[in-house]
């Protein structure tokens, strides 16, 4: 083996060293999660506590977008501001800066939480959909309950200091799918990058976002930050490219800058090193199988769930996707038979089964024409 050649390979692995190696993080908990396929990316104490600050108003917002989702709550609905929501903007944290009395819309508090994270809105929306903000805190914990964040506690609709308001990174990111699954809609305010609030008796108030990768052009469109001086700062982001979307969540950054650098970093560690494959949609993605003695030569087969299949860059080569089954398929067929299999597999072996449904219903043919199609291929074979 010549010279060149060896410093060729070890340029190679060098390369493919870097290139593949996990990320380091100045953050005290992190997690990056593929969208589609749920499959963890990276993860440095996912399941460390943390206090979510400012991350738990996307808890509050998704209870609003669950009630108007239902038809139980408006956009136009207004709600009176209390002297407890009040003070929140008079005591230094971010606010929308409501006043006392006011009567302000769903749609503002929604917009000032979501852009401004103002902790006046939070309250004031608590205390109008719930009555308290107490009996607010109990309406997040049963959904998150319902999503699954088993390791987290809203003790409030904001996320000030309160050493009973605590999560994950990993129930964050769970919390940020949700919404994004259940309210593509509504999530679009989360990319907005400033908020006017038409306040009454003086002048608007316009604040920006901030999310500091929104400004960035890189695909981000979300989606909360975050402090607390016992926790420092965090941020739930969210990136997108082509038709993937990335969710990173990190909690424990010593300063603003390692905020905006490290969570764009991991985004971007996410995309370089893997891809997410659609492997079948809900009643979109179909397979054609031969019949025997059916009214159709066919029978159109499907999914009934999404799937999706992410993996490292450098596994690609040893990703198979087989169809299964045994033909032609006997007519009758109903709709809804389990008729075929997709195998997938990688490397290690089989990764995922998914049955295959007839998607159609497939009438044996008579007695008749099931007679002459016997005979023919008795005669002439498979034609």
């Amino acid at each position: 083996m010549n010279k060149l050649f060896k410093l060729v390979l070890l340029f190679l692995f060098i390369i493919q060293t870097y290139v593949f190696a996990a990320p380091t993080i100045n953050a005290r908990t992190a997690i990056v999660v593929d969208y589609h396929s749920d499959k963890v990316l990276f993860e440095y104490e996912p399941d460390v506590q943390i206090y979510p600050a400012s991350m738990t108003k996307i808890m509050t917002t998704i209870i609003a977008f669950d009630l108007i989702k239902k038809n139980k709550l408006s956009l136009d609905d207004k709600f009176v501001v209390s002297e407890n929501a009040w003070r929140l903007s008079q005591s230094g944290y971010s606010s929308m800066f409501i006043m006392i009395n006011d009567e302000v819309s769903v749609e503002n508090l929604l917009q000032g939480i979501i852009v401004a994270s103002g902790n006046d809105a939070c309250v004031a929306l608590a205390e109008g959909i719930a009555g308290s903000e107490e009996t607010f805190a109990e309406m997040m914990n049963e959904k998150a309950e319902e999503i699954g964040m088993s390791s987290t506690n809203f003790s409030n609709s904001s996320g000030i200091n309160d050493p009973d308001n605590y999560s994950t990174v990993r129930d964050i990111a769970l919390m940020s799918k949700y919404l994004i699954l259940n309210y593509p809609n509504f999530y679009e305010w989360y990319a907005e990058k400033s908020f006017t609030w038409d306040r009454t008796g003086g002048d608007p108030i316009k604040q920006g976002n901030r999310n500091p990768l929104l400004y960035k052009k890189v695909g981000v469109d979300g989606i909360k930050t975050g402090y607390l001086a016992v926790e420092k700062y965090s941020l739930v982001s969210s990136m997108i490219k082509d038709s993937r979307r990335i969710i990173a969540v990190g909690s424990g950054f010593p300063n603003k800058n390692f905020r905006s650098s490290e969570s764009l970093k991991l985004l971007n560690w996410g995309f370089r090193n893997t891809n997410t494959y659609e492997i079948s949609k809900k009643n979109e993605t179909f397979f054609e199988l031969e019949t025997w003695l059916g009214n159709k030569n066919t029978v159109k087969v499907m999914s009934k769930n999404d799937y999706y299949l992410t993996l490292n860059k450098k596994d690609i080569r040893d990703f198979k996707v087989n169809l299964e089954y045994d033909g032609p398929i006997h007519a009758p067929i109903k709709v809804d038979d389990q008729i075929a299999k997709l195998i997938v597999s990688d490397k290690n072996g089989v990764v995922e089964t998914l049955p295959l449904y007839a998607s159609e219903k497939i009438s044996k043919v008579n007695f008749f024409k099931s007679l002459l199609t016997s005979l023919n291929f008795l005669i002439w074979g498979d034609v």
